[in-house]
């Protein structure tokens, strides 16, 4: 009697471990529960399996969170899954989803620093940013410079403007340090193959150059013909006399509008008023002005006036110029 009753125990047991081992084997092969859209979920610094499996459950996404446990220990995953905010896709299985905590394939978000920018747009757009973790709000230039490890640099034009990608808990500091080794780089890079033989001292002085170039232009094609003016320019010792850097000295007065007054008020980035380069850039500058700068096109045009149509007319000398200004800016 008692061997029936211990085989029949064996047997039953025997069957609830199969059907164990059944369910456990779907488990792993059946998609999680998850949106058409998939689901974002963020796992934090220190969380465990037991954590994940209980937010999951608490999601509806799974039903046995001691599946999900027992996966991750027999897998060899528990102890490997990295912090941070995921994209969970539709269709995505139990051992898919601890793969991918594992390889630390987090969410990335992106936000996009524009070619001629200033410094004081650029930090706007980066206070503005709903994702990265906010440490300078409030601080001024020559703090957050400091907060970057180059204190007493004027901040104007040192950053390299592109679209940066970056995982959710990433600082408005990070990117700033991003940005300005991205700079140093390019700069350094396109002044070790310059052309010979040009009015520029330093590396320092070519992305202020660069800067107005950039600012002066939105047609890609014509800033080596626009370095080429200022560099001959300066070759010349003639002033610059350039209005984006009249506007960069105006600040908060400008209106869009330069009037004549403008033109002969003395600040050090009128370069109406003084000659040569301004004490600083006056935007952030992208790798094709500066290579427009170190390699600026051929030719003797000193002038230069906008057409309207977005573009300009070159001149080489003074007369060319007034009769440029007549027809396209005058209209007559």
């Amino acid at each position: 009697m008692l061997q029936r009753i211990f085989g029949a125990l064996i047997f039953v047991s025997s069957l609830l471990i199969a059907w164990a081992w059944m369910e456990y084997q779907q488990f792993q092969e059946m998609p999680l529960n998850l949106p058409a859209d998939g689901l974002l979920y963020q796992l934090d610094q220190g969380d465990t399996v037991r954590q994940l499996a209980v937010d999951l459950k608490q999601l509806g996404v799974i039903d046995q969170p001691l599946l999900l446990r027992l996966l991750a220990r027999q897998s060899g995953l528990a102890s490997r899954l990295k912090a941070g905010e995921y994209r969970i896709p539709a269709g995505t299985t139990p051992i898919e989803l601890l793969e991918l905590l594992v390889a630390g394939k987090v969410t990335h978000y992106s936000l996009t620093l524009v070619e001629g920018w200033t410094f004081k747009q650029m930090m706007a757009a980066i206070d503005r940013d709903p994702v990265l973790l906010h440490t300078l709000r409030g601080a001024t230039d020559v703090q957050i410079m400091q907060q970057i490890g180059h204190a007493n640099e004027h901040p104007e034009g040192r950053f390299f403007p592109d679209t940066y990608h970056f995982p959710k808990g990433t600082s408005d500091l990070d990117l700033l340090r991003r940005a300005y080794a991205r700079m140093r780089e390019t700069l350094e890079q396109a002044w070790q193959q310059r052309q010979p033989e040009l009015p520029l001292k330093s590396p320092y002085e070519a992305l202020i150059l660069a800067s107005i170039v950039e600012r002066e232009t939105g047609l890609p094609e014509e800033r080596p013909q626009i370095a080429g003016v200022f560099i001959r320019r300066l070759q010349k010792r003639m002033r610059l006399q350039t209005d984006p850097t009249v506007i960069y000295g105006m600040g908060e007065r400008y209106d869009g509008n330069i009037r004549r007054r403008d033109l002969k008020q003395d600040t050090p980035y009128n370069t109406y008023v003084h000659a040569g380069l301004t004490p600083t850039p006056i935007a952030m500058p992208g790798a094709a002005a500066i290579e427009a700068v170190l390699h600026p096109a051929e030719g003797d045009a000193l002038y230069f006036v906008a057409t309207g149509n977005g573009g300009h007319k070159f001149s080489a000398t003074l007369e060319a110029h007034n009769q440029a200004v007549r027809k396209y800016q005058l209209k007559r």
